[in-house]
Order: structure tokens, then C-alpha cells, then sequence
């Protein structure tokens, strides 16, 4: 047993002593750990020091089961120096525990304090403490109403396999008109293009929904964004992976539906965050959920391109209002296009000059830097693996310092042999690096065909063609919408991948030790800079 040290005694005993008694306990939680302290793993107990006299807590931890009994000393000092507001710094007369070894500890601990310990089988505070903090853990309402929880669960499941985010980006609104309700329109908005989380948000309010956007898209501090996502008034679904059944290193994509939990709730910037729904709002989030089930399943094809259409759509939803009664709900739910195009422009902050229209502009574009055979792949790089990237040595890697936004940076991927990777790479070095990655519309006028061609701007200024994307195959559409979108979810930025091994085992799965140089760029679209509608000539030369 160790004494305190004689300084710390001392300046102990500068605190005035007051003729008052305080009770000191250490208890199990129990199921009362997750709302007192979320993130600890496992039960933990409280350590706690009430004043009897004043009847108010003057400190209080919560520490693992295997803490030791220092704890106990070193809340007990916090309340005699530092205890909890209104209360002041002062040393107690007696101090009552119900745990002998507590008491034991105590006394060879606080030696010379002129503290008198003493024991007693009951704590009448901290038990009338304790029992309502139980009865405010057993009367928290649960997380959906018993009537509607199987349902809600079973309709969680199909969005997540549905999986909408993949046709709608956060910015593609939804209005939802619910016939016979008291709400107004409910604003739907999908979320986890990016990958870095996915759900459903029903907007109560449009302005609400505007408000977030553009503070989520400023450089503002961690609490003002935080303060943002508070303001926000709307329902949530949100899916977290069940990190007992999904090892760290997996990505979302590789979970199966039964490691996703899906979590239900409301923000209201009076409420803030509340993790449950009453029934009514149960049976508003059900007919929103299931309409946009409906209508992604109906128009999954028209969603794909690039430019969200006008779409409109009534269904019936049969909702059970009881065990035994049912009831029919008309909805509407259309597309807004004008709200998407409203909700871009507010993230348009490239600071790139946007050329006036009409205005020629002469930019050289080139098809040789890609050399035939070569794989190019739109996909996306974990931060993790940018940082290895980095250290590595024999990877050329041009940095922009990009801030981490999502699980991944949008990256396209060129994969060759190794001579003619170095190749591509001498290349940019020696135009200057690489300035830009452009998409932008082109078509042939001798066979009508149209396409989207992706070129890279190099330092000198000229471009270099480095795949063509035609518009009549779909999974090229889907694909060049992802990748605009999650560049917009990247603030514009993006990446390339020069990698080795396009004719081994590493095709279209280059690992970091095949990549050779990565670059960071900004994405920008074609008009940007300057450039309207492409047209393949002939190249005739005359003598």
C-alpha cells in the first residue's frame, strides 16, 4: 500500500476542511455503460464522491472492471480539489465507503489528512442515485416502434441491397408527396457514392437541406460542422458494419447484408441527434422508404445518365395499421433537376476560369501517350494506401497535400508494361507534371457515333487522350457518372496511377508494389477550359 507523497499532502491539507460527510462507492454499470460512456468496451464501473451534507456529486469516472483501487484515490482527490461546478474545493471530515478493501486502501492512502474513514453497508445517496439512473436506462424508449420494428428492418435490408447511391448522388433530390398527412413534402436524399458511408436522409424542410450543403462544402472547423450537422431537420437511416463480424481492413463493398446494422433516428436542430422514431414517424420513414424502393427499381435504367431527367410517379402503399387493419396511401415522388443543378453549382469552386461561350480556344490534343494494349481502370485508392505510396521508393509521386475526405480518392488507373510505364511517366515530367484530368463530350459526324474522351493536361498546356467512353454502352455511362460524382464528393481532386503488369497476375489489380507514380490532380470538366462539343475529322494532307 503507498502513502501519498509528502508534497501532495501538503498542499491537501492548504484546503479547508469543512464539518460535512461524503459517501464514495465504486459499482458495475451494467447496461447503464453505453448511455454514460458510449465508447468504452464492456460494462466499466463508476467510481463516484457525494457530498452528504450538500446532497451533489463532486466527482465522478468511469473506469474498466481491471482498473485498480488508485482510481478510487485519485477521484477522491478531484473532488476535494476540483470537484464538479457549483461545488468549491474543501476536505471532508468523514468520509463513508461500503467496501472494506475501499476502506483499508483509504486509510494508508490518506494518512495525516485528518479525514476520518468509516465504513457502513448502505449509501443512501448513492443508492437513490444509482436507482435513478437504472430507471432512466429501462424507460429509454426503444429504438423503433414493436408494430413497425420487423418491417422497417426487413425494408432497411432491401434499400441496402438496392443499394439507390449508386444511381443518385447526394446532390439528385427527390420530392415525396404523402396523400392524407399532415407533413409536407419530404426531401430524399441518398448518400455513399463516395463509399465512405451510406444511408437514407428524408429532409422535413428544403431550406434545411440547402443550409447543410453549403456549410458541408465550405472549409469551416470540426465544430462548426458538427454544429451544421445538428441544424440539420430531417429522418435518417444510416448502415454501420458490425465490427464483430467485419475485420478493420475490409471495405463496404465486401460486407454482407447480415454485418450491416441499420440504425434509424432524427436531427431537428432543437432535438439534435435522437437515435429513435415514434410510430408516426416510423410510418412516414416506411412509405418514403418503400416509394424509393419502388421508383429506383422502376427507373433504375433512365437514373443512369449523366444529367438526372425529369421523373414523376404515383404508387399505393399498403400500410399495416394494426395487427388485424391495414390501410392504402397514394404518394407522389418525382425527380428535381433544377434542385441538382442548384445544389452543383454550390460546390463549384474549382477557381479554374471558365472560357466565355463561343470563344475558340487552340489546345493540342494528342493520342500518343498511352500506348496500345494498355488497361485504364475508373476507380478509387484508399488513404492507406496513398501513404504507403508515398514512403515508397520507387514511386514517382506528385502531391497536391490533399485533406483526406472519405474512405478514398477517385483514381484512374493505367496499367501497362513496365518500359512503357516509365515511359508515360518521363513524359509528364518532362511537359511540366500533370496539370488536370478532363472529360468532355465528342461524336463523329460520319457515323453519329457520340462519346465522352478522357484526356490529361500536362504543364505545357496540351492534352493527352487516354480513353474514349462511348455513350451507347451503359456500363460505361454508370461508370463516368460514379466517377464525376465522386470527384465532386472529392472537392474536385482526383487521381492517376501509372502501374507496371497489365500481362501478369496483377491485371486489373495492380497492387502497390506495380505502382510506379501517382499523381494528384483536379478534375475539371471541358468547358472549363474552353472546349465545347469535339468532332473526329480526317486528317488530310495535301501535297
Amino acid at each position: 500500500m503507498t502513502a501519498l507523497p509528502q508534497t501532495t499532502r501538503r498542499r491537501l491539507k492548504k484546503v479547508p476542511q469543512i464539518p460535512s460527510v461524503w459517501e464514495g462507492d465504486r459499482r458495475p454499470l451494467g447496461g447503464m455503460a453505453s448511455s454514460l460512456e458510449p465508447e468504452m468496451e464492456g460494462d466499466g464501473e463508476c467510481i463516484i464522491w457525494v457530498d452528504g451534507s450538500e446532497g451533489c456529486v463532486r466527482s465522478m469516472e468511469i473506469v474498466p472492471p481491471d482498473t485498480g483501487l488508485e482510481a478510487v484515490v485519485r477521484t477522491l482527490l478531484r473532488a476535494i480539489e476540483s470537484p464538479h461546478h457549483p461545488a468549491q474545493p474543501a476536505r471532508p471530515q468523514k468520509i463513508i465507503v461500503r467496501d472494506r478493501e475501499i476502506q483499508f486502501f483509504l486509510r494508508g492512502a490518506l494518512q495525516n489528512l485528518d479525514i476520518t474513514i468509516e465504513y457502513a453497508p448502505d449509501l443512501p445517496l448513492i443508492d437513490q442515485l444509482f436507482q435513478s439512473l437504472e430507471e432512466i436506462s429501462t424507460t429509454k424508449p426503444p429504438s423503433l416502434p414493436p408494430h413497425y420494428e420487423n418491417l422497417l428492418q426487413e425494408t432497411a435490408e432491401q434499400v441496402w441491397e438496392e443499394a439507390p447511391w449508386e444511381l443518385l448522388a447526394d446532390c439528385d433530390i427527390l420530392a415525396l408527396d404523402i396523400e392524407n398527412r399532415e407533413i409536407g413534402t419530404v426531401y430524399i436524399c441518398a448518400i455513399g457514392m463516395m463509399g465512405a458511408e451510406f444511408g437514407i436522409l428524408l429532409y422535413r424542410s428544403l431550406d434545411s437541406l440547402k443550409r447543410f450543403r453549403a456549410a458541408a462544402l465550405q472549409e469551416k472547423s470540426a465544430a462548426q460542422l458538427e454544429q451544421a450537422f445538428l441544424n440539420q431537420d430531417c429522418w435518417f437511416l444510416n448502415f454501420e458494419v458490425d465490427r464483430q463480424e467485419v475485420e478493420e481492413e475490409e471495405e463496404w463493398q465486401d460486407s454482407e447484408t447480415t454485418d450491416i446494422i441499420p440504425c434509424f433516428g432524427s436531427l431537428h436542430p432543437y432535438e439534435g441527434m435522437r437515435p429513435f422514431l415514434d410510430e408516426e414517424e416510423a410510418k412516414i420513414v416506411y412509405i418514403a422508404l418503400e416509394t424509393l424502393l419502388r421508383f429506383v427499381r422502376q427507373y433504375s435504367q433512365d437514373l443512369e445518365p449523366e444529367q438526372l431527367p425529369k421523373i414523376s410517379a404515383h404508387y399505393t402503399i399498403s400500410l399495416s395499421s394494426t395487427a388485424n387493419t391495414s390501410e392504402i396511401v397514394s404518394v407522389q415522388i418525382a425527380t428535381l433537376p433544377e434542385l441538382t443543378q442548384e445544389l452543383l453549382a454550390l460546390g463549384d469552386d474549382s477557381g479554374l476560369e471558365v472560357m466565355p461561350d463561343g470563344q475558340e480556344v487552340d489546345i493540342a490534343i494528342e493520342e500518343d501517350l498511352i500506348p496500345d494494349g494498355s488497361l485504364v481502370t475508373l476507380g478509387n485508392v484508399s488513404w492507406k494506401i496513398l501513404e504507403q505510396l508515398k514512403k515508397q521508393r520507387k514511386t514517382y509521386y506528385q502531391s497536391l497535400n490533399l485533406s483526406p475526405r472519405g474512405a478514398n480518392l477517385p483514381a484512374i488507373v493505367i496499367q501497362t508494361s513496365r518500359p512503357k510505364a516509365m515511359s508515360i511517366i518521363e513524359t509528364i515530367q518532362r511537359a511540366g507534371g500533370l496539370k488536370a484530368v478532363c472529360f468532355n463530350p465528342g461524336n463523329d459526324p460520319f457515323t453519329g457515333e457520340t462519346y465522352d474522351l478522357g484526356m490529361l493536361q500536362t504543364g505545357d498546356g496540351k492534352l493527352h487522350v487516354f480513353a474514349e467512353y462511348p455513350h451507347d454502352f451503359p456500363q460505361h455511362v454508370q461508370a463516368l457518372k460514379r466517377w464525376h460524382r465522386h470527384c465532386h464528393q472529392a472537392k474536385g481532386y482526383c487521381g492517376l496511377i501509372i502501374a507496371m503488369g497489365a500481362t501478369g497476375a496483377a491485371r486489373g489489380n495492380p497492387q502497390p508494389q506495380d505502382m510506379l507514380a501517382l499523381f494528384e490532380v483536379k478534375a475539371v470538366n471541358g468547358e472549363e477550359l474552353g472546349m465545347g462539343m469535339l468532332q473526329l475529322l480526317p486528317n488530310l494532307d495535301f501535297e
